[in-house]
């Protein structure tokens, strides 16, 4: 008989039937236990699950779960965490795409649009969620935000000659812009297809950032200045 070679991984069953593998890496186990918890949190909220729903999800027993995290807290905190680092990492990776700003935003938008409405990604549950006041979630969400908004500003200060103060403004507010849309846009059904919803915030964005004079450019009059008006 076909002997088991020594020190390979072991596969064992449960007396449910479910089958675990020893000795698995401990960050591969972290991310096993992290989309369980992703899925049991989706399925029935935050306050409903219980440390128990994760283990059976993941096939773990309850004193394995709580060899990873000390609570449910900090399992959810470990989601957020993950989803703000992939929204950054989307922004950044958009802006990367292409040298042309109009371009620029598109890629950003899509890359936020289809963020938020991908199954899986974690956006509802960590963005729509009550758990976004609590004060061990709370600050990852608002660095999330100044990370984004940081980032475009980066952009501007390279092309432009306004201020980073001024270009972290307007980096902030696109992302505000962009989260709030993507936002209406899943809660009312996505019943506009995503390339056209793209589109019209694109649109929106451009017109307002490409008012922005580039760095070879003069400045455009500042809103509420006196100009020349002719009768008639």
């Amino acid at each position: 008989m076909r002997q088991r070679r020594q020190g390979a991984p072991v596969t064992t069953r449960t007396t449910r039937g479910r089958e675990a593998r020893v000795r698995l890496p401990r960050d591969e186990r972290r991310a096993l236990l992290l989309e369980a918890a992703l899925a049991s949190f989706s399925d029935k909220g935050y306050h409903a699950t219980a440390m128990d729903d994760i283990a059976d999800r993941a096939g773990v027993s309850k004193p394995v779960l709580y060899q990873h995290f000390d609570s449910k807290l900090e399992l959810y905190v470990a989601l957020a965490a993950r989803v703000c680092d992939d929204i950054v990492e989307t922004i950044e990776s958009a802006l990367d795409s292409t040298a042309d700003n109009g371009a620029r935003i598109g890629a950003c938008l899509h890359g936020f649009f289809a963020f938020v409405d991908r199954p899986g990604s974690g956006y509802p549950l960590v963005f729509s969620s009550d758990m976004g006041t609590d004060p061990a979630v709370a600050p990852l969400l608002e660095s999330a935000q100044t990370r984004c908004g940081e980032a475009i500003g980066r952009v501007l200060q390279d092309e432009t000659e306004l201020s980073w103060g001024e270009c972290v403004l307007l980096g902030s507010t696109l992302v505000g812009m962009a989260q709030s849309a993507a936002r209406h846009w899943v809660e009312s059904g996505s019943t506009i297809p995503l390339e056209h919803a793209v589109e019209l915030v694109s649109t929106l964005s451009w017109r307002g950032m490409g008012a922005v004079p580039q760095s070879s450019e003069p400045a455009a009059p500042r809103a509420g200045a006196d100009t020349d008006r002719t009768a008639g």
